[in-house]
């Protein structure tokens, strides 16, 4: 609910503003509706329904006029017109906007709240008496991984070749048969004739081909008896992408065959057998590593068939840092982060929508990040369109396309899609909202912003690499 202080001046601008005829004038102050959610509990026909902000909206679809929320409305605030439902709170903030001596009541102390609830008082404390929530102590959450640090970095794509479980993915901006120095063939070499810069010792070559036939970018041949490993001289670009180790993997998965133990995954495949199900654990891996093993699959004797094992997770052994030839280029990491975004959040809300541990709560304006459950994915990253989170991968989802309709019928005319959009891609034609589907890109700043849930929306993402 939105209060009015000993400040206010009687001058009804928030009244006015209120899209939902949620507030009264009574004894020379403003008092509005209590969002108590008596009406929402009461409506025999589920027309009631509580949004994303904790106000309550009236689903003119649904509401038949009935009257229940009226006869039950603590404080006699809801009013019928011409079959419409009046004087419930949605928490749109419009009245906020339009007088700076309204104040937020989710922001007080909620014993404070409940007092002022309890008295309903008209003339209540000024805004600077009132106790406020205690901020938190500045917290961070860490987790540990295996990292790359790409100004070191050459892309040999060394370390994806010895990863055991395939939980890093190089990718070369470069055409196939050329050589990346990963120095695969040096290590192959029985007879030391391949040396650090791919410069073969013919006099000791015995033509074995172990260098050719392991040589993960095609770069090597023969011709007349003789070696020959095809180099370019320029930097390698493109990207390294490579488990984050944030374990959701693990706690998505159904049958307890993949966990995290002492903060490292593991797997163990024969817990398989009887329960195989890592499909949702596969699809919502932040950055893509996760799949099924192409080579390795365990046998299921009821079934009489092969099934597929988990491959693409980082298990510690450390034989990319071990195997890097790269001075400082992959080693063991440590990311941080205190919930902090930048100023460039747009309240769209996909974080909150991809996040699977809840731990993302929408904001106007911002969003809350609750570090006990937070466990550093980066799915909320991965996925925001204005990268306003900090990530440590390159990995990037970016909005493809998507549908976005403004539903007349449950338009309360509050104009918040209209304020919040970053891409005017809100117009207002003759009174109504519509959306311009031509700047529109599918952010989903203004379907959260609507206290009344009147967007029909759909969004499609595509995989992106940053860099490439």
């Amino acid at each position: 609910m939105f209060l009015s202080t000993n400040t206010c001046e009687g001058k009804r601008d928030c009244i006015n503003q209120c899209p939902t005829k949620a507030i009264k004038f009574i004894n020379g102050k403003s008092f509005s509706c209590l969002t108590c959610g008596i009406c929402h509990k009461n409506c025999p026909n589920g027309a009631i329904f509580q949004n994303s902000y904790g106000g309550y909206v009236v689903d003119r679809a649904k509401c038949n006029g009935c009257g229940m929320c009226l006869y039950n409305c603590p404080i006699d605030n809801i009013t019928i017109e011409d079959g419409i439902v009046y004087g419930i709170c949605a928490r749109c903030g419009v009245c906020q906007e339009a007088c700076p001596n309204r104040v937020d009541g989710y922001e007080l102390e909620k014993d404070k709240q409940l007092n002022l609830i309890r008295s309903i008082q008209i003339l209540n404390p000024p805004i600077n008496k009132v106790p406020h929530k205690k901020e938190s102590e500045t917290k961070m959450i860490s987790r540990n991984y295996f990292g790359t640090d790409m100004d070191n970095c050459i892309l040999c794509g060394r370390c994806s070749e010895y990863c055991p479980t395939g939980a890093i993915h190089v990718k070369i901006d470069r055409d196939e048969g050329i050589c990346c120095e990963c120095k695969v063939c040096e290590d192959v070499c029985p007879n030391g004739s391949m040396n650090k810069h791919q410069i073969i010792n013919k006099n000791s070559c015995t033509l074995c081909l172990n260098c050719l036939k392991a040589c993960p970018h095609e770069a090597i041949s023969v011709s007349d008896f003789e070696i020959t490993v095809n180099k370019l001289n320029q930097k390698s670009t493109g990207s390294l992408i490579s488990c984050l180790n944030c374990g959701l993997c693990a706690d998505l998965c159904e049958n307890d065959s993949h966990k995290k133990v002492d903060g490292k995954l593991r797997y163990d495949p024969t817990c398989d057998v009887e329960n195989q199900n890592h499909d949702v654990a596969i699809s919502h891996c932040p950055v893509h590593t996760l799949a099924e093993d192409g080579d390795m699959f365990v046998y299921d004797e009821f079934k009489d068939v092969e099934l597929a094992t988990l491959s693409g997770f980082c298990v510690f052994c450390g034989k990319c840092v071990q195997v890097c030839n790269e001075v400082d280029a992959r080693k063991f990491m440590t990311y941080s982060w205190d919930g902090k975004v930048s100023d460039d959040c747009i309240s769209c809300g996909i974080c909150a929508e991809v996040c699977q541990k809840q731990a993302i709560t929408l904001n106007r304006g911002s969003i809350s990040v609750d570090l006990d459950k937070c466990i550093l994915c980066e799915n909320c990253a991965v996925h925001c369109p204005v990268d306003a989170i900090p990530k440590s991968t390159m990995y990037k989802n970016e909005i493809k396309d998507g549908f976005n309709f403004i539903e007349q019928e449950l338009c309360m005319h509050c104009g918040l899609c209209y304020k919040t959009c970053s891409y005017d891609a809100i117009d207002k034609i003759d009174g109504n909202f519509v959306v311009n589907e031509e700047n529109c890109i599918y952010c989903g700043a203004c379907k959260n912003a609507c206290p009344a849930r009147a967007f029909l929306f759909e969004r499609n993402f595509k995989d992106s690499i940053e860099g490439i």
